[in-house]
């Protein structure tokens, strides 16, 4: 039976409360690509070539630190050669922090979505389970007192199937949701971390910077 063909037989025993979950789980996988794209692009968890440049610093060499920074193509990067740039301008730090934070709230954006959508969705599978069983038991009623067993289970199968739907939705987008958040916590670390280094450097990197940087900077 092809995909098309399981989830048209879905729509039929489930009505429209599997429906809607289907439009869940196609929202979950596109916000989850976006995701995937959106980290790949900002080079979020790529900071080996960052990290070289930060070594540079802390050792003081600051023309290899700006050399090596200028090969990377993280979201970080600006930022980091901005400090680098000025590492004692007054207020630096706060304006670099508020700018980092920014950076991580448009990598965090979705989350708040998939995480209405982990938690809705087996709550929705319920509701249409609930709503199930009770034209089960209407069936049921209806019979009077030729009851066939049948009607009954035929009905509660139909209605849990609600259920399931919900939980399938919600138990991948709940580990999709997951590791997104473990990354951008990493993320968030690591930003902290290269600012620090720059704004708050050794007593050897601050004379190298301080030695270089040209008097206009």
């Amino acid at each position: 039976m092809s995909p098309i063909a399981v989830l048209r037989e879905l729509l039929e025993l489930g009505g429209p409360v599997v429906g809607i979950l289907i439009v869940m789980s196609v929202i979950t996988l596109a916000v989850t690509l976006y995701k995937i794209w959106q980290f790949a692009a900002c080079g979020v968890g790529r900071h080996r070539v960052l990290s070289d440049a930060l070594t540079y610093w802390e050792a003081g060499d600051w023309q290899g630190a700006r050399a090596r920074l200028g090969q990377s193509r993280s979201y970080l990067a600006p930022l980091v050669d901005t400090a680098m740039q000025a590492p004692d301008t007054p207020g630096l730090d706060a304006r670099l922090d508020a700018e980092a934070g920014l950076a991580l709230a448009r990598l965090e954006r979705g989350f708040r979505l998939l995480d209405t959508i982990a938690q809705l969705a087996p709550l929705l599978g319920l509701f249409g389970t609930v709503l199930g069983m009770i034209e089960a038991f209407q069936s049921l009623q209806t019979a009077g007192s030729t009851v066939d067993p049948s009607i009954l289970a035929g009905g509660i199968w139909v209605a849990l199937i609600t259920t399931a739907v919900g939980l399938a939705v919600a138990m991948p987008t709940s580990m999709v949701l997951a590791w997104l958040e473990s990354r951008t916590a990493q993320e968030r670390v690591f930003a902290d971390k290269a600012l620090r280094t720059v704004l708050v450097p050794t007593s050897i990197s601050l004379t190298a910077a301080t030695s270089a940087v040209p008097e206009h900077a």
